[in-house]
C-alpha cells in the first residue's frame, strides 16, 4: 500500500516478511549443505539438482503472473526467497536470473511470445538464465556495444555477429536474452537508440554460428564468453520494437538491483552468524574471543550496517511494488548491501583467524562470493555517479 499526502512525503508499508516462504526455502536448503557447494566448486559444476528443486517448488517463477503458470508474487516476496537461500548457506545467483530476465519478455513481448515461452519457464521445461549484454571492449558502456544484428533474407531473420563476456549460466540455459545493435552507433541520434532485444534459442544455435567458452573465475558462477558468427535468429524472436531494446532492459534493472541487494543481505546474515557463533565458542587466553572488543565491535558494527541496508532494500521493493519511481533506492540498496555484507564477511574472516582459510568451514568460499556485489550487476562507482547526477543534481561525470 502506498499513498500520497500533499503535505508530506510518500507513506509506504515496508512489506511483508513472508515467514511461510522463508520456512519453505529453508527446508529445501537444508538438503544442500556446504559439502554440496564445495563439491560443485571443485568440478566447476552447476547446481542442477538444487535449481531443479527450487523450480519445481515454484520459487523461481514467483514473479511470473498466474495466467502464465507462475505465482504472481510481488518483488518483495522474490527478494525474500533469494535472501533466505543465501542466509541458509546456499547460492541463489545460480538461479536468480530466471526470476527477473523474463521481465523484459513479460513487459515488452507480444502475447504470442509470452504464451510461447512463459509457461515453460515457469514449469522449468525451459531455462532462461543467460543474459547477453556485457562485452570485453565496452564493459559498462552498454550503448557502445559492438554485437550487430542485421536483417537478412526477406526480413524474416537476423544475422548476429559479435562477442559477449561474463555471460553466466549460458551452458545451463535453453534461452538467452540478447542485446545487440541493429543500427550502427554512428547513425543514431541518441546513443541509447538502435539497440534491440532478442530471445535466442541456445539449443538450436550451438555449432551454428554460436560458440560458448567457459571462463575460469575465483567464484563458481559458471560464466562464459560467447562468440556469434552470423548466427541466424528468427525475426519473430525480436522483443518489442527494433531499436528500443535499451529502454526495455533498463526498466528491468531496478528489479535486478533490488533482488541482488537482498540476496547480498542473505549472504551477510549467514557470514555474520558464523562469526558470532565462533566468537562465543572459541576460547583463547581462558575466555571466549567474543569478549574482546577487537573481535566484538567489528561484528556489532556489521550487524548494524546489515540492518540499515536491509531497511533501504525493503523501501526500494515497496516503491517498486507500488509502481513508484525507485531508481535511486534500488541503486542505494545495492550499494549499501554490498558494503555491509563485505564488512560482515571481513569481520567473520578475521574472527575465525587461520581457520577462515580452511575450506571445510565455507567462510573463504562465501567471502570470495560476496566480493562480486561491489562489481556486479553494477559497480559501486557507477552507483555513486547515478546518485551524484540524478539525486544530487551534479554534472554528469561520464
Amino acid at each position: 500500500m502506498a499513498h500520497h499526502d500533499a503535505s508530506g512525503p510518500v507513506m509506504l508499508a515496508l512489506g511483508e516478511d513472508y515467514p511461510e516462504l522463508r520456512q519453505s526455502v529453508r527446508k529445501i536448503c537444508e538438503k544442500y549443505p556446504g559439502a554440496y557447494w564445495r563439491g560443485l566448486e571443485a568440478e566447476q559444476a552447476y547446481p542442477t539438482a538444487f535449481i531443479d528443486e527450487l523450480t519445481k517448488a515454484g520459487f523461481l517463477a514467483s514473479l511470473i503472473p498466474e495466467e502464465y503458470g507462475g505465482a504472481g508474487l510481488p518483488l518483495r516476496a522474490a527478494a525474500v526467497i533469494l535472501e533466505e537461500i543465501n542466509a541458509s548457506g546456499c547460492t541463489a545467483s545460480q538461479g536468480h536470473a530466471q526470476m527477473y530476465i523474463m521481465g523484459t519478455l513479460l513487459r515488452h513481448g507480444s502475447e504470442e511470445q509470452k504464451q510461447r515461452y512463459l509457461p515453460g519457464i515457469a514449469s522449468g521445461e525451459l531455462r532462461l538464465q543467460a543474459f547477453g549484454v556485457t562485452e570485453p571492449t565496452t564493459g559498462s558502456d552498454t550503448t557502445r556495444l559492438k554485437t550487430r544484428a542485421m536483417r537478412a533474407g526477406n526480413g524474416d531473420h537476423y544475422l548476429v555477429s559479435g562477442q559477449k563476456v561474463f555471460t553466466s549460466r549460458a551452458r545451463n540455459s535453453d534461452l538467452m536474452l540478447l542485446l545487440a545493435r541493429t543500427t550502427p552507433f554512428e547513425e543514431v541520434k541518441r546513443r541509447t537508440d538502435g539497440l534491440s532485444v532478442f530471445l535466442v534459442d541456445l539449443r538450436d544455435s550451438l555449432g551454428h554460428g554460436l560458440e560458448i567458452r567457459p571462463i575460469e573465475a575465483m567464484i563458481n558462477h559458471n560464466t562464459n564468453e560467447i562468440f556469434f558468427d552470423n548466427l541466424k535468429v528468427p525475426a519473430e524472436n525480436l522483443i518489442g520494437e527494433e531499436g528500443k531494446g535499451f529502454r526495455y532492459i533498463l526498466d528491468g534493472m531496478n528489479a535486478e538491483r533490488i533482488l541482488v541487494a537482498q540476496e547480498c543481505i542473505g549472504d551477510g546474515r549467514w557470514l555474520l552468524q558464523k562469526g558470532i557463533d565462533y566468537a562465543k565458542e572459541r576460547v583463547v587466553f581462558d575466555k571466549p574471543i567474543g569478549q574482546n572488543q577487537g573481535v566484538q565491535f567489528p561484528l556489532a558494527r556489521a550487524w548494524a550496517e546489515l540492518e540499515a541496508a536491509d531497511m533501504i532494500c525493503r523501501r526500494a521493493a515497496a516503491l517498486f511494488d507500488a509502481g513508484l519511481e525507485c531508481g535511486a533506492d534500488a541503486n542505494m540498496a545495492k550499494l549499501l548491501a554490498s558494503e555491509a555484507t563485505w564488512h560482515a564477511a571481513d569481520a567473520t574472516f578475521q574472527t575465525y583467524g587461520g581457520f577462515a582459510f580452511a575450506k571445510e568451514y565455507d567462510i573463504e568460499r562465501k567471502w570470495r562470493e560476496v566480493r562480486i556485489y561491489q562489481t556486479a550487476p553494477i559497480s559501486t562507482n557507477l552507483i555513486l555517479a547515478y546518485i551524484g547526477q540524478h539525486v544530487l543534481g551534479l554534472p554528469r561525470s561520464y
